[in-house]
């Protein structure tokens, strides 16, 4: 595959204020996201970046290195850098703990971005759910590497959370925070999962296509004293995430995955299946595999 063409990179600052290796770390992983290039591009050689941004190979070199840690690219000695194949992230479906605990936890860096956070007239299952219509509503984009994962709108009861501000949630865990400033921590609730099409501003947002299919996930939680303390809904690239369920039977632990070929499942299975956890996990890996593949062949 020939180099990507690289006419389009912007120039440096050199001001001081920012790196070089960084800034130009910066501009190529930009030049690969605009352009959408594909696993396995080639990107041009060192020699060819030393060039372009008019710096030595130690600072390519570095913004190299950097990229290749994130995942974004891959480096083999003696030849040009190629774009990676995307990374896949994990979730546990059947946890209270948000996305950013569960990433932390893997050691994942998850970066938040808060795009909205006010009082915010609710739908009607939201103010139902919460015995109110006093809440607050808080919009976030999710993104490792500076790369859009989730978009999440997430209904909280004003009463509860005095003096919360949008910047207490810049790149931060919002049940953290709920929990060291409110002394409000997730206990049960329920959630559930759909394969959706991105209309035109979630694809915006997420940075794909319309039309592309997102896993949604949405969920109802209550606090440690059982009042309700949250509804969200976070919609997912379903081709950077899986979602995990685990199913206990005795000590025994199995992860389904979205990818793999489940077995076939129907609405109207007998009874038996019905009541064994692990074919209830096969059964709904089913049921949002076929949706998945019926959105693809609609787009």
């Amino acid at each position: 595959m020939a180099p990507a063409t690289h006419d389009a990179l912007p120039i440096l600052d050199r001001s001081g204020d920012i790196p070089l290796h960084a800034q130009v770390a910066t501009l190529l992983r930009g030049f690969i996201r605009t352009n959408k290039l594909a696993a396995g591009a080639v990107l041009p050689s060192e020699a060819a970046l030393c060039e372009r941004f008019g710096v030595a190979r130690s600072v390519v070199r570095q913004a190299l290195a950097a990229l290749a840690t994130e995942g974004l690219i891959q480096r083999e000695s003696g030849r040009p850098a190629t774009v990676a194949a995307p990374q896949e992230h994990r979730r546990l479906v059947q946890r209270s703990t948000g996305l950013y605990e569960q990433f932390a936890q893997s050691g994942v860096a998850l970066q938040t971005r808060v795009l909205a956070f006010a009082r915010a007239e609710p739908p009607a299952d939201v103010a139902a759910f919460f015995g109110t219509t006093q809440l607050l509503m808080l919009e976030r984009l999710r993104h490792v590497a500076d790369a859009p994962l989730a978009y999440v709108r997430t209904w909280l009861p004003a009463d509860a959370v005095p003096g919360l501000r949008a910047e207490d949630l810049a790149d931060a865990s919002l049940h953290g925070v709920l929990t060291r400033r409110f002394g409000l921590r997730p206990g049960a609730g329920r959630n559930q999962i759909r394969a959706v099409a991105a209309d035109a501003r979630l694809a915006g947002l997420l940075d794909t296509q319309a039309g592309t299919p997102l896993l949604m996930l949405q969920g109802q939680g209550m606090d440690q004293h059982g009042r309700p303390l949250e509804w969200f809904t976070t919609w997912h690239r379903a081709e950077q995430l899986v979602f995990d369920v685990d199913v206990s039977m005795g000590h025994e632990s199995v992860h389904p995955r979205l990818q793999e070929t489940p077995v076939e499942a129907s609405p109207t299975a007998p009874a038996a299946v019905q009541d064994d956890p692990l074919a209830r996990a096969q059964a709904l890996v089913a049921e949002l595999s076929a949706e998945l593949a019926r959105l693809r062949a609609s787009t």
